[in-house]
């Protein structure tokens, strides 16, 4: 007897030793590749879930630490499936041709985006776009010309009209219009496909989103090279045509514009004076600009005297010369390069000493640090357009680089070069000073992009065209 309860309870040991534990369900659903700047609080506002659903669908991530590059799974989004990869929205995009290109119904790029209009599609926008294994976006694009049938758009993309009919969502054969994006999946010699009108073969404008400050490249393709105009913001566009034979356009952002959406517009003026045109709104984000106070000689922030010499700089600054003298990066104009004082954008308030003047601005360009009698060097060739004493300014020296751009050198104990002078990078040009509107002697550098003053450092940092 004794013997029989020994082995029921050893039994009942190993038994209890087996005790099943139940099993978490397993969460599942698309996955989100975390981009620059992303913090978890932005994925999950952006998704329209919690937090806490993100940290419970994802018990292995750092809520405090994400890495760009990083897949996060992303619950509660039913229907939804592959990897959330984060797109651009280009000049000439819409949601039709999105639809068509990714193959994405446009519902769920609606639910994904939270979109109530497609007029929300503005340039510069980041979308959501499901994508799946195994399946790629669409990449032969193709427009009808006026009295070109489905039939023969098939016929040069090798293809036939029912399948292009099917993946670009068309009732029919029949229910196509000119100038409208199609796709095909296969390649073939497809016309003008921008989305624009047909005297346009191409259009884009990058850096995307555009940010307060920045400058902005404008490239255009036309019919038979037609001429090109346009605007964007309120400023008129100024294109040149490049060695490839595309009309380029530099736009400066100005540093206070409100972030916004505004309209950019391109327009083509057809051999028989007709014009076709095509306008789209485009995104500006913040520059992130820090805030300053600054006491300085009233004379200097009294609008009688800084008025007419702004007025001066925008007349000097406004032409755009259609010779280009200027080719890759610029280079740096102070003896110490990397030794900065203050940089462009900062909002400023200026207070004047022993006066109840006030003026609220920003800072227009970079600071180099560095005591009086530094050489001061040509960022880049160009002719000098203006070289005198201001009173804000001090001495100055503006040099034309062409195409819109110039720069400026404010502050100067010595002006060495003088007005239709032509320059070369590296050129000494002045000596580093305290004249103007100063606290102490520092080179002050500006860039001017049609009529905008823009950050220098991202004319040290990448070539413009």
């Amino acid at each position: 007897m004794y013997k029989r309860l020994s082995i029921l309870l050893l039994l009942f040991i190993l038994m209890s030793s087996f005790v099943v534990q139940p099993v978490s369900a397993q969460v599942s659903g698309p996955v989100y590749i975390v981009q620059p700047g992303d913090t978890l609080s932005f994925i999950a506002s952006r998704f329209n879930v919690t937090v806490n659903d993100l940290i419970t669908a994802n018990p292995s991530i750092d809520p405090n630490f994400l890495n760009q590059g990083q897949q996060i799974i992303i619950p509660g989004l039913e229907g939804v499936t592959g990897v959330l990869e984060t797109e651009v929205i280009a000049f000439g995009d819409s949601l039709r041709s999105l639809t068509r290109r990714t193959q994405v119904p446009d519902e769920q790029l609606k639910k994904l985006n939270r979109l109530i209009s497609p007029t929300e599609l503005y340039v510069g926008v980041s979308l959501i776009i499901p994508t799946q294994e195994g399946r790629a976006s669409l990449s032969t694009r193709m427009s009808a010309a006026a009295g070109e049938s489905l039939l023969e758009l098939a016929v040069k993309q090798n293809s036939d009209p029912w399948t292009l009919a099917s993946i670009n969502k068309i009732s029919g054969t029949w229910d196509t219009l000119p100038g409208d994006v199609l796709y095909s999946p296969t390649a073939g010699s497809g016309g003008n496909a921008a989305g624009l009108p047909s005297a346009f073969l191409s259009a884009s404008i990058q850096p995307l989103p555009m940010v307060q400050g920045g400058t902005e490249v404008i490239r255009v393709q036309t019919q038979n090279n037609v001429p090109a105009s346009g605007t964007l913001v309120d400023m008129p566009l100024h294109f040149f045509v490049s060695d490839n034979n595309e009309q380029i356009a530099l736009q400066g952002v100005h540093a206070l514009l409100e972030p916004g959406v505004y309209p950019l517009r391109v327009e083509a003026t057809l051999a028989d004076g007709t014009k076709q045109s095509f306008e789209q709104m485009v995104l500006v984000t913040s520059g992130n600009y820090y805030s300053e106070e600054l006491y300085v000689p009233a004379e200097t922030i009294d609008p009688t005297v800084t008025e007419p010499e702004n007025q001066n700089i925008l007349a000097i600054t406004n032409p755009a010369s259609p010779t280009k003298f200027w080719n890759g990066i610029f280079s740096s104009p102070a003896v110490y390069p990397d030794e900065y004082t203050s940089r462009y954008g900062t909002r400023r308030t200026y207070y004047g000493t022993g006066s109840d003047l006030t003026t609220e601005g920003f800072h227009t360009g970079l600071d180099f640090a560095g005591g009086e009698g530094l050489q001061i060097f040509a960022p880049a060739p160009g002719k000098v357009v203006f070289a005198a004493p201001l009173t804000v300014r001090g001495y100055a020296t503006i040099i034309d680089h062409g195409w819109g751009v110039y720069s400026g050198f404010w502050h100067q104990s010595q002006i060495l070069v003088n007005v239709g002078d032509m320059v070369e990078q590296g050129q000494v040009i002045g000596l580093v000073g305290g004249t103007g509107r100063v606290t102490g002697a520092h080179l002050h550098w500006e860039v001017w992009v049609n009529g905008i003053q823009v950050n220098p450092l991202d004319w040290l940092n990448q070539a413009y065209p």
